[in-house]
């Protein structure tokens, strides 16, 4: 095996011109993959922590029929007080979860005593909401201290088309679910930023505010329970953890709850799978020019050594060592294409943290790419790089082993 390699490397250093061509291009196309894959891991990881660390947690948990049904925020599908029990009891023991909180969502008038608006609202209780989104806090502005009941935290669209300020005083207008019209006056204590994906427009109040709002007297209800999981990676399993909530069922013997993981409420989930599948594109493409860039140095090599390979041949060589000989030229070349292609990567990777290249999303500006390349991603386009050299090599190794040595030897 070592006389193989050693006229493998002899070989491919005779025609060093055409073997740094080639390797060059197998170099290229690792780099070009590994860098992609980088950059959109970086947009990928953004938007996923901020759908679910800012907005949706990553499993939440409704009363049967409220997600078809969200957009009208139907106060008449919350989970009430015995399905609260009842859920409580299954998240406070299951190793997959790491907190929850409850939010009362609902529609109000929101009135400045000069014009009126209509504005979405989250209630919440802070000390639950901020540990189970912990990017949502750092999306307040201009808040001092903690957020109290009396308050409400106003989307930044709105502050501005209200001409409203912090420390104002405005009355929110709502309708509980038999209908009733009630308001109460809070004062503005933050400005919450955009953020992309449906609830970027959303203010949030205090829940016993809300409870006061739409008179819920000494019963909680709440329209959904949002979970953090300690390990997002595990999010099939803590969906399958969760199923026995599923258990509980209603009049008509029917489940009265229903679960859904972040992936199936958001709809930039298919922007997440989008880049998924342009990223097996890209790898596609690195496959073809390594095996265009293999197949042809492989074949040019068996013409030109027609006579070398009828001399091998013609002492006695067997034809599978001879295949050995091309099919170790051809995996030399993927190994060094894969290695000096990943090192270079990672230097460039490294390069573009330094620099701190900035990028814009819809109206969010000042984002800061953070491309990361990690153990797996690097093998596994190496392992691709070496195994479709060994495959573009084994037609030319073939056709090689397949020469008539008389007729080799004629030829020149």
């Amino acid at each position: 095996m070592n006389n193989i390699l050693k006229i493998s490397y002899r070989n491919l250093k005779r025609n060093y011109r055409r073997t740094l061509l080639t390797a060059s291009l197998i170099t290229i196309g690792v780099i070009f993959v590994l860098i992609y894959t980088a950059m959109s891991g970086s947009f990928k990881s953004y938007t996923v922590g901020q759908i679910t660390d800012s907005l949706m947690g990553h499993i939440q948990i409704h009363k049967k029929g409220y997600v078809a049904s969200v957009d009208n925020l139907p106060l008449d599908k919350n989970l009430n007080a015995k399905m609260l029990e009842f859920i409580e009891s299954t998240l406070t023991s299951n190793p997959y979860v790491q907190s929850y909180s409850y939010r009362i969502k609902f529609g109000a008038m929101f009135s400045n005593f000069t014009s009126t608006t209509n504005i979405r609202l989250n209630a919440i209780n802070p000390k639950d909401e901020f540990p189970t989104l912990p990017l949502l806090e750092s999306r307040i502005s201009d808040m001092n201290g903690t957020f109290k009941p009396g308050e409400i935290i106003v989307p930044e669209l709105l502050i501005k088309g209200m001409d409203v300020k912090i420390g104002d005083t405005i009355v929110l207008v709502a309708n509980n679910k038999n209908g009733s019209v009630n308001g109460i006056n809070l004062k503005v204590a933050g400005i919450v930023g955009q953020v992309m994906g449906p609830g970027g427009r959303d203010g949030y109040i205090h829940i016993e505010d809300a409870k006061k709002a739409l008179r819920m007297n000494n019963e909680l209800e709440v329209s959904e329970i949002v979970i953090r999981l300690k390990n997002v990676e595990k999010l099939k399993d803590a969906e399958k953890s969760l199923q026995p909530i599923l258990e509980k069922l209603n009049k008509e013997g029917k489940p009265a709850l229903e679960i859904h993981t972040w992936q199936q409420l958001s709809p930039f989930y298919n922007i997440i799978k989008m880049i998924d599948v342009m990223n097996i594109s890209i790898q596609i493409i690195l496959i073809s020019i390594v095996l265009i860039s293999i197949l042809n140095v492989m074949i040019m090599s068996v013409f030109e050594r027609v006579r070398e390979i009828g001399t091998i041949a013609a002492m006695g060589t067997p034809p599978l060592t001879i295949v050995k000989l091309f099919l170790c030229e051809g995996l030399m070349l993927g190994v060094f294409g894969a290695v000096v292609g990943s090192i270079l990567s990672l230097g460039i990777v490294y390069l573009l943290n330094i620099v701190k290249i900035t990028y814009s999303i819809g109206q969010q500006s000042g984002l800061i790419l953070t491309p990361s390349l990690g153990i797996n991603e690097i093998l596994s386009v190496s392992i691709i790089v070496i195994f479709i050299s060994l495959v573009a090599s084994i037609s030319p190794a073939i056709k090689a082993s397949r020469l008539d040595p008389v007729e080799a030897l004629r030829t020149y």
